[in-house]
């Protein structure tokens, strides 16, 4: 059978879905992950320990790996992966996206120089260093505007100013996560990045589409129903199909494949985030993977196909019998973190898993954890995915499973 290469770095939610779909399409499967494990010498098969920061050695080393047991597609799970994935795709001569398309996906800063180049609507901005003066700073840039790291993801350290105080406040605590050590050392020279871009209002929708010779098919846009206007941007629920008038969402998906041709993505999936309002349609972010957490357990695909199968499929060369979502409307919570300290206990999924239209709830957060809000955190408490015959029913459903929801924090 083919072999896959899958980059699962330890802090992916991703694992037990990709594995399971390879499995189930009986795939031979090595594991790339950033920790050396005491496993991988017991299976030199099945693990590979690779710098995703270093694309060019995680290639030259699955080269040296490929000469044996050869490898027939790599597939990364976020950003980071994405463009080690794209060099190891490179160095085997397999389809891919070109390097610099995704490292253009994963960097905000020429994430948005190629946009703008293309003429494809997004936010105006500036591109500052953290040691500049915010007080300067202030006073170069327009109201609402959005600072951002250059290089993190899941809305981590994403703060909105409305004026020049809450500018400088807003510089200040971004700052001061960029310096953190380990987000220090995993950005490097990003690190010293602060991405300043212009407000966009409007509602938000997330696309997620599949990319194949730079062809685009849209396997599911999502509404996000909760308003995302700051002064953090925590996002929590997901439905779809969208709601909105199908000439919107045409817009919408015109805008995201002009984005892709914009970086140069033409193969694999693609997870973009689009504002719409009165000011026209924005692309505030696209990026060359697939939906993060455990979101992609609400898509299902022609006879109950995961999104992680067709995503293999399609790396592979394989058939895809079918693109179509199922009929049913369904929907995900992304359960926020309230408030910092350490998780005591969790109460009331029981009862939340008996609301009518709930399917699974799944609290990934464990007693004795240190909790860390957003913008500083980068994990939820855990999902809940709902089903319903239309997309109001789903998104009631994981309403009322989230009231039933009690998290005993301490600290």
């Amino acid at each position: 059978m083919p072999r896959v290469l899958l980059l699962l770095p330890t802090t992916t939610y991703r694992t037990h879905d990709f594995l399971e779909a390879a499995r189930k399409l009986r795939l031979d499967v090595t594991v790339g992950t950033e920790e050396r494990s005491t496993l991988e010498g017991s299976s030199p098969d099945g693990l590979l320990t690779l710098d995703f920061r270093d694309p060019a050695a995680c290639a030259r080393r699955v080269s040296e790996f490929a000469r044996r047991l050869p490898i027939a597609a790599a597939v990364g799970v976020d950003e980071e992966t994405a463009v080690a994935a794209a060099a190891i795709s490179a160095a085997l001569g397999l389809p891919s996206n070109p390097s610099g398309a995704a490292v253009a996906a994963w960097h905000k800063g020429t994430l948005r120089r190629r946009l703008e180049a293309a003429g494809v609507p997004s936010p105006a901005y500036r591109i500052f260093t953290r040691e500049e003066d915010p007080a300067d700073v202030a006073r170069l840039v327009r109201y609402p505007c959005v600072l951002k790291p250059t290089f993190l993801s899941g809305s981590r350290g994403v703060i909105r100013a409305d004026d020049p105080a809450g500018f400088a406040a807003a510089w200040t605590r971004l700052r001061r996560l960029l310096e953190d050590p380990e987000v220090d050392r995993r950005g490097g020279k990003l690190a010293r990045e602060i991405l300043v871009e212009d407000f966009m209002p409007g509602r938000e929708f997330s696309l997620e589409g599949l990319l194949e010779r730079g062809g685009l098919t849209v396997l599911a846009l999502f509404d996000k129903p909760d308003p995302l206007d700051g002064p953090f941007f925590e996002e929590t629920i997901y439905v779809t199909p969208s709601r909105r008038p199908e000439p919107e969402q045409r817009r919408i998906r015109d805008v995201v494949a002009s984005g892709a041709r914009a970086l140069g993505l033409v193969e694999g999936p693609i997870h973009a985030e689009v504002r719409h309002g009165e000011a026209g349609t924005g692309l505030i972010e696209i990026a060359a993977r697939s939906i993060g957490g455990l979101c992609s357990r609400t898509l299902r695909f022609g006879t109950g196909m995961s999104l992680e199968e067709v995503i293999l499929r399609s790396a592979l060369r394989l058939p895809l019998p079918a693109f179509e979502r199922e009929a049913a409307a369904a929907g995900v919570l992304m359960i926020p973190i309230p408030r910092a300290g350490v998780l005591e206990e969790v109460r009331g999924v029981d009862r939340a898993r008996r609301v009518r239209g709930i399917v699974e709830v799944t609290i990934s957060a464990h007693a004795g954890q240190r909790l860390v809000p957003l913008p500083e955190g980068s994990r939820y408490l855990g999902f809940v995915f709902s089903r319903g015959q239309t997309p109001d029913e789903a998104e009631a459903a994981l309403r009322e499973a989230h009231r039933e929801l009690e998290f005993q924090i301490a600290g």
